[in-house]
């Protein structure tokens, strides 16, 4: 059975019947059934426009190998022929989950599940891999108001409140400074919207959630600041940046976490045009601390940093470093390092444990990466043993395919 369903603009969404798909293997489903638009062949692998959608979520990558989406699946999806393969954002079943899976052709777009249909932000949700949901949970501003914030003054106000809220930001807020972010907050930007010249601060706070914010131009601060005991922070699908075309003294960072930070997980994001893009970690209070997850982001037009990891621990893996002329990756002052399956694409230096004068840290998982036209790495030190202490396999994918997944989906997504 077909049902329409609204979708933006006033096209139709078209539900995916799944009462006769069958498993692919692995993570795969099928489901044999003729969509009025040519799937993908041998002669044509890209010529099907199909998208899928997963309780308004869009999936991809389309055009996945099949061996991909039964090994790796997390939404990854291809058309061939007149057979649908793919698999849901967590490898779930989609026969059992109770989401709802939907498909359109072409440039029309799903309709995204609204706060009042039980999502926390017009992102759709989707599980968090890493340090965010270890020893707690990071669930933002789940079961509280939703407001929607339009000028730096709303957004300052609702940011300072001491009880949980969902913040949409709507439209290009300007200002200059910084707000301070209190805990139990989830801040997800509208379509369209951007945060221009202000940083978003986050000291001593928990259970933070920033996603698909478009964030930029912030002098004086880095874009986001996570330190002072703040634990718990989850930041998603955004998009910082500032420029290169002032002078290294002119911007900040892009992102920063330190000063006993922990349980921190940076996913799908966007770090560019900037010449020190992240920081991890001040001081050697941070040993017992600053333990961050990065997954699936995506460097570019970068100096350094990206990140420069000092004195705590870092699982990186699916990133895409392109284009950065300084050094990629840094492990300073007896901190660690985890990197799985990242790729590097006109680096100068992917990776270093030393740098101006620091005491040298600790890699490991440097083989598993893809270079190309890059520098060699500079590593001192023997490989560490070290190995984060969540699953996070099943969310790898080869190196070789990052360029192409991770550009596709990370940033601001709306």
């Amino acid at each position: 059975m077909i049902s329409a369903v609204n979708a933006t603009g006033g096209s139709s969404v078209l539900a995916l019947d799944l009462a006769k798909a069958y498993s692919d293997g692995g993570y795969a489903i099928a489901l044999d059934r003729d969509f009025k638009t040519p799937g993908d062949s041998d002669s044509q692998p890209n010529v099907s426009i199909l998208r899928i959608f997963e309780d308004g979520k869009e999936l991809g990558p389309a055009h996945s190998l099949h061996r991909n989406i039964r090994n790796t699946g997390k939404g990854m999806f291809s058309h061939w022929g007149n057979t649908l393969y793919f698999s849901t954002s967590d490898n779930s079943n989609p026969q059992t989950n109770g989401r709802k899976y939907t498909y359109s052709i072409g440039n029309t777009v799903a309709a995204l599940p609204m706060p009042s249909e039980g999502a926390d932000s017009p992102v759709s949700n989707s599980t968090i891999i890493g340090y965010a949901s270890v020893d707690g949970k990071t669930t933002g501003g789940k079961g509280g108001r939703t407001v929607t914030v339009s000028s730096f003054s709303d957004l300052k106000k609702a940011v300072a409140d001491y009880n949980p809220l969902i913040i949409q930001v709507s439209g290009n807020i300007k200002g200059t400074g910084y707000i301070n972010v209190r805990s139990n907050k989830t801040i997800t930007g509208l379509r369209g919207s951007s945060l221009e010249g202000v940083s978003l601060l986050i000291y001593g706070e928990s259970n933070v959630i920033i996603r698909n914010m478009t964030i930029r131009k912030v002098v004086g601060y880095s874009n986001i600041i996570i330190k002072e005991k703040a634990h718990h922070i989850w930041v998603d699908h955004c998009d910082l940046s500032s420029d290169r075309n002032h002078g290294w003294e002119y911007y900040d960072g892009l992102l920063d976490v330190g000063k006993k930070a922990d349980y921190v997980t940076i996913s799908w994001n966007k770090f560019h045009d900037n010449h020190v893009a992240c920081l991890i970690g001040w001081n050697s209070a941070d040993y017992d601390n600053l333990r961050v997850t990065m997954y699936n982001n995506h460097f570019y037009n970068i100096s350094e940093r990206s990140p420069d990891m000092r004195y705590g621990h870092v699982h990186y893996f699916n990133n895409y470093n392109e284009n950065n002329n300084g050094y990629s990756i840094s492990a300073l002052e007896k901190g660690t390092v985890r990197t799985d399956n990242n790729y590097f694409s006109n680096c100068n230096k992917p990776i270093t444990t030393t740098y101006n004068g620091y005491t040298a840290g600790y890699i490991s998982g440097a083989a598993t990466n893809v270079y190309v036209n890059s520098g060699k790495n500079n590593l001192t030190t023997n490989e560490s043993k070290w190995l984060p202490p969540y699953e996070y396999k099943s969310a790898l994918i080869p190196a070789s395919s990052v360029p192409a997944v991770v550009s596709k989906g990370a940033g601001a997504t709306l």
